[in-house]
This record gives structure tokens, C-alpha cells and sequence, in this order.
């Protein structure tokens, strides 16, 4: 990495022009190229690896109204000298509309703007989040300042109900029979591992104590998020890990208001958010107290759900072989196929992909109309070869899957597009807004 010129009096040291040379003739290298494989292309991808079944509409569609989740964020500096500091500003949306109010505007010539504003009532939750040499309130450290940051924000109450006891409600289990134990992977401040989080210890601020330390533990550190978070790089690692969190929270917030208010309405109600069903990196373990309500609502009431992806290997994938797929084809991804094809790698056969991420499995769908899906379904366990009859609901969904196409871009949906419209924070011009904004705040 070279050196820069701060005050314009010495050159800047820019790279080398031959030090390539070095790389291109080492043996070791070239060896190690030699054994590494790509992705196929399409012409080299045989479909019969995985199952394909014929798409069929269901007769009497259950769904009556859509929910779409979807969350943006952009990070913005607001001291560009030195120190510079930076924070994130994230928004998180639930957008609702109703079936009937779509297949209306289709039969019109025209859309009225009334109309159009029936497909565009979305909540919108805000976070702002330190991200660099920012220190918030009284706290000592950016991870404490971060850690006191989430937690203050799953404090704010939504329809009337807090966050923190939807999160409670959640890890513990409240809708069943209540776990009484979670143990977090470590302590955020002493560092201690296996630190367990007893349901009667927790405080009416949903806090606990270490049994090392004593120090202060927020419910919202079972997400792990400040093993990620550095002194002097920031906090910027864990933005895109937060922001997909937070949709599958609101996810949650949702179905406890369904279940306590009228349980009736999850038999109608299809929820679809952005990107795959699973959790990444730092909030991984998630995926399993998800699956645990998953299964309960299979068992006990029912659940329309489905993560659609936009971009990514799969998607690629997906659009490689759209040629090979028959108008109305669904094919059912296995371990064997995904490894083969898709992800380079060996499939293992004790593994199910994504077994430590993902409460889904996925498919590929292409609709009677030619549009290509990658859609991720709950599903009751990991697998390494999901049948058919693994996706409950699957006719159901992918009917409304196809009815909910919107031809402003490329294999999308109206309310993924609609949802990402409203709550995603353009580089130019939001970005630079919002800098000015959060100069002004913080200087007054």
C-alpha cells in the first residue's frame, strides 16, 4: 500500500508497474490455480441432478393481503478530517396492501394516483447507528455505543407493543413453552464465553448481569453483533448483518400482533421479504429460534412466507438456465445440485447448505409467464434433498409469487420494488443530505 501526499508538498507513492511478475512466476501459485474450479455454465448443467415439478395454480387463492419487509442503509461521514467519524443511517419498512386493491388497478386503463397510494402504506423505522470515532451519550467505548444504540431502538414500541418483548418473546420462546435459559456466546464486555441468560433474572429493562463481571448484558447482545465491532476500524462490518436482523424482526413483531390480536388473519396474510430466509454472519444463530417458530405456527396456525432474492450466485444461476426451464417449471434445489453447479465446492452429504444460516431451503421458479424467482421457503428441518411435500403452502405462494409481478424490472415484485422505493437511501442525493443533517445535529 503506498504512501499519499497530505499537504500536496511530496509526490504520492503510486504501485509498482512490474511487481506482478513475482506472482505470475511462482510455482506455488500456479499450482494452486491449476487446482481450483468455476462455476458451470449453462450448457454443462444437467436439470435432472433435482427435482422439477409442473407449477399448477391453486383454484381459490387464500392470500388477501401482502406484507413486504425490506430495510436500506447508507453511512455517511461526518468529520472527513482527522479523527473522521462516521455513523449509519438505517430505515427498515413493512408494507401492506391488499390483493383486491391489485387485481383493480390491473383492470384499469388508467392508474389513478388514489389508487396507486393504496399499494404504499408502509411503517418506516429509523435507526441511527455509530459507526466510527463516535461516542454516544456517556458510554466508554463504540462497541458499548452501539450495543446502547440497538438496545434503545428495540425499546420504542411499534403498533403499541415494544420490540425488546417481541425479541424476549422470541428467544424464549414465550409462544410455546418458554425456554427458561439462553446462553450467549460471550460476554461484550469481560469477554467470558457460554454466559447464560436466565428468563427469571432479566431485569423490567430487559438487561442481565454477567456471572463473571456483573457488567450490564442487553437482551439485544444475543445477536452477537459486538464480536464484530473494532475500537479504531469501526462498526461498519456489522450494518448489512443488523439491517437484514431487523427485517426478520419486524418479521416476528408482525405475527406476535397477529397471534395476540386475531390468529385467524396468518390463513390470508402472505408475507414476502428481500432476500433469503436466513441469518448471516455475526447473527447466524437466529436461524434457530426462527425454524423453533416456524414449526410452531405449521403445527398450531399457519404461515405464508417467502424470501425472494434479487441479486447474488443463485439469481445468476437462475438466469443461465432459464432457457432450459419450461414455462411453468419449479426446481426444488438439493445439496448435490447447489454445490454442483451453483456454490464451487463438494456436497456433504451429513450438511444441508446454509445448516447453520438458514430456517428455508430454496427453488428456482419460473412462472407461466417466463419470469424467473429464486425463492426461499420455510421449511420444518434442514435437508439435503427437499421433496415437494417439504414447502407447506407452496402452490398457494408461488400462485401469489405470480400475480405480484412487476414489469418495471427484471424478475421483480410489486411490493419488493414498492417496499425497496420507499425505504432504500440513494448514494446522490440522500447520502450527501444527510452528511449536512448530521454535521448540523451533532455540532448543535
Amino acid at each position: 500500500m503506498g504512501y499519499t501526499s497530505k499537504r500536496g508538498r511530496r509526490p504520492n507513492e503510486y504501485a509498482s508497474k512490474s511487481a506482478h511478475s513475482h506472482i505470475i512466476n511462482d510455482q506455488s501459485l500456479q499450482e494452486f490455480l491449476k487446482q481450483c474450479n468455476l462455476p458451470k455454465f449453462a450448457s454443462e448443467v444437467t436439470l435432472d441432478d433435482c427435482d422439477r415439478l409442473i407449477y399448477q395454480p391453486v383454484a381459490k387463492n387464500p392470500i388477501r393481503n401482502v406484507v413486504a419487509i425490506d430495510g436500506g442503509y447508507t453511512e455517511v461521514a461526518v468529520q472527513t478530517g482527522f479523527p473522521s467519524s462516521t455513523v449509519c443511517f438505517c430505515q427498515i419498512g413493512a408494507l401492506i396492501f391488499s390483493i383486491d386493491d391489485l387485481d383493480g388497478l390491473a383492470k384499469q386503463p388508467f392508474i389513478d394516483p388514489d389508487d396507486m397510494a393504496k399499494l404504499k402504506q408502509i411503517q418506516r423505522l429509523k435507526l441511527t447507528l455509530p459507526v466510527r470515532n463516535i461516542q454516544f451519550k456517556n458510554e466508554s467505548t463504540l462497541v458499548n455505543s452501539v450495543r446502547k444504540t440497538i438496545h434503545n431502538f428495540f425499546c420504542q414500541k411499534v403498533d403499541n407493543e415494544e420490540l425488546i418483548a417481541t425479541l424476549r418473546w422470541f428467544i424464549f420462546q414465550e409462544y410455546d413453552v418458554s425456554l427458561p435459559t439462553w446462553n450467549l456466546a460471550s460476554c461484550p464486555v469481560c469477554g467470558s464465553t457460554g454466559i447464560p441468560l436466565n428468563l427469571g433474572d432479566m431485569t423490567k429493562d430487559h438487561t442481565f448481569f454477567c456471572n463473571h463481571c456483573r457488567a450490564e448484558i442487553f437482551l439485544t447482545d444475543v445477536f452477537r453483533l459486538h464480536e464484530a465491532i473494532d475500537e479504531e476500524l469501526g462498526a461498519g462490518g456489522i450494518l448489512g448483518y443488523l439491517i437484514t436482523t431487523l427485517e426478520q424482526i419486524i418479521l416476528v413483531h408482525l405475527i406476535r400482533l397477529i397471534l395476540k390480536i386475531k390468529p385467524a388473519l396468518l390463513e390470508e396474510i402472505l408475507f414476502v421479504k428481500d432476500g433469503p430466509l436466513a441469518f448471516f454472519g455475526q447473527t447466524a444463530n437466529m436461524h434457530r429460534p426462527m425454524r423453533s417458530l416456524v414449526n410452531f405456527l405449521f403445527k398450531h396456525h399457519n404461515l405464508y412466507l417467502a424470501g425472494l432474492e434479487k441479486s447474488g450466485a443463485f439469481v445468476e444461476h437462475a438466469d443461465e438456465i432459464s432457457e432450459k426451464l419450461a414455462n411453468g417449471t419449479v426446481l426444488i434445489l438439493n445439496n448435490d445440485y447447489i454445490y454442483k453447479y451453483i456454490l464451487p465446492g463438494k456436497a456433504d452429504p451429513t450438511t444441508p447448505y446454509g445448516s447453520t444460516t438458514y430456517y428455508s431451503n430454496k427453488l428456482i421458479f419460473k412462472t407461466l409467464a417466463g419470469g424467473m424467482y429464486v425463492v426461499s421457503l420455510p421449511t420444518s428441518r434442514n435437508m439435503t434433498n427437499p421433496k415437494e411435500a417439504d414447502f407447506q403452502n407452496l402452490s398457494a405462494i408461488l400462485t401469489n409469487v405470480e400475480k405480484l409481478k412487476c414489469d418495471m424490472y427484471d424478475n421483480s415484485l410489486i411490493p419488493v420494488a414498492l417496499a425497496n422505493k420507499l425505504v432504500s437511501l440513494a448514494d446522490h442525493p440522500s447520502s450527501r443530505i444527510l452528511q449536512k443533517f448530521a454535521k448540523s445535529a451533532i455540532q448543535t
